[in-house]
């Protein structure tokens, strides 16, 4: 075994001792029932920081581990195991890349060390509909001296209304994108919380004149920051219908009709199986998207989608599978079955769904 591959074994084995001690679902329900409109648990995302997880894909350099975005990717499966709701996607893997990818070296060195040490929330404002389509920008920016101006409104942003920092697609005068930095409490904002059927948040955004600071010095590469929130999105589903099948399956295993545990039929056999097989594709898709983020492949966009769109179908499958291998119990509020299936059906639209990642990857494939 490598010094790498130790370091994220040692990783993985802390995340899900840490979820299970510090994330049970009754956070989730107890976010859910609340009158706080926030996102996310505030003591459960300190926590977090408290363990460095927000710098887990920064360079030392910047105050992170360096352990890259396949290291993260193991805290953010344990993360979806437990429906953990924490900033963790929009904060640990978005703004980084963002930064990364899109910013100077001078932006490097001012907000990554911030994004490391947790002292802020940042979300990614792209969508201006209820569907994913970001190639389809009216947000305007318009060159006020060293600095810009956002006119326009996103929909949907994803722990929007508990934001310290957007990060905003925009069109600037010659058409080209931007991806600007903006305060989310600033001069110019009206924010809507909303509170999304998986019992977290998100928020409807206005920008008339916002000032904003683009990051880096020319058109952004938003589709490779999308990119990355997606194969960061697909690893916490992966976590997610792992979590959901592992239910599941005890259940089969533990519920007695007809004088036998119902596992021993063979028609329930055969869906456990089919579910199995289905994790284990998309364990396949999601590590390879991983490890092709750490090491700047050229197949990323193609992998992206297909991790995001596997991901997708088979929590799809397996969220609806519980429900329904559990009986009438798994349609009571009662039971976490409910839980998974609202949070699949969330994650599955978020930056973009399995029909429009399809869509995606056959046209980089060239059909």
């Amino acid at each position: 075994m490598t010094a790498q591959n130790e370091e994220f074994r040692l990783l993985q084995d802390s995340a899900k001792a840490f979820m299970a001690k510090e994330a049970p679902l009754s956070a989730l329900r107890a976010l859910r029932d609340g009158a706080s409109g926030a996102s996310f648990d505030a003591r459960l995302w300190e926590k977090m920081v408290e363990l460095g997880w927000p710098g887990i894909a920064i360079p030392e350099a910047q105050g992170g581990s360096g352990l890259g975005f396949a290291g993260l990717g193991l805290v953010l499966e344990a993360a979806g195991a437990h429906l953990a709701p924490a900033p963790l996607l929009s904060c640990a893997m978005i703004a980084p890349a963002a930064f990364l990818l899109a910013g100077n070296p001078a932006q490097h060195s001012q907000y990554l060390p911030q994004i490391a040490a947790g002292q802020a929330v940042f979300a990614l404002a792209v969508d201006e509909s209820a569907h994913h389509a970001p190639a389809e920008i009216q947000t305007r920016a318009f060159p006020e001296g060293a600095a810009w101006r956002v006119t326009g409104e996103k929909r949907l942003v994803a722990d929007g209304q508990s934001a310290d920092h957007l990060l905003v697609s925009a069109r600037r005068p010659d058409g080209d994108i931007l991806l600007l930095r903006v305060a989310a409490k600033g001069e110019g904002i009206a924010i809507q919380a909303l509170r999304t059927a998986d019992g977290r948040g998100a928020a409807d955004i206005r920008f008339d004149g916002a000032p904003g600071e683009a990051l880096g010095d020319g058109p952004a590469p938003i589709d490779a920051v999308l990119d990355h929130a997606r194969i960061g999105c697909a690893a916490e589903m992966l976590g997610q219908a792992q979590a959901a099948f592992e239910i599941t399956a005890d259940y089969l295993r533990t519920r007695t009709q007809f004088g036998q545990v119902i596992g021993a039929f063979q028609a329930l056999q055969h869906r456990a199986a089919t579910m199995l097989v289905d994790l284990e594709l998309t364990r396949s898709c999601v590590l390879a998207a991983l490890q092709a983020l750490d090491e700047g492949a050229s197949d990323i966009p193609t992998l992206a989608s297909l991790a995001k769109a596997r991901a997708g179908e088979t929590l799809h499958a397996i969220s609806r599978e519980m429900v329904q291998l559990h009986g009438g119990i798994g349609m009571t509020d009662a039971h976490d079955a409910g839980l998974y299936l609202k949070r699949a059906r969330s994650l599955e639209a978020l930056y973009g769904s399995a029909s429009f990642h399809r869509d995606r990857y056959a046209r980089l494939m060239g059909y």
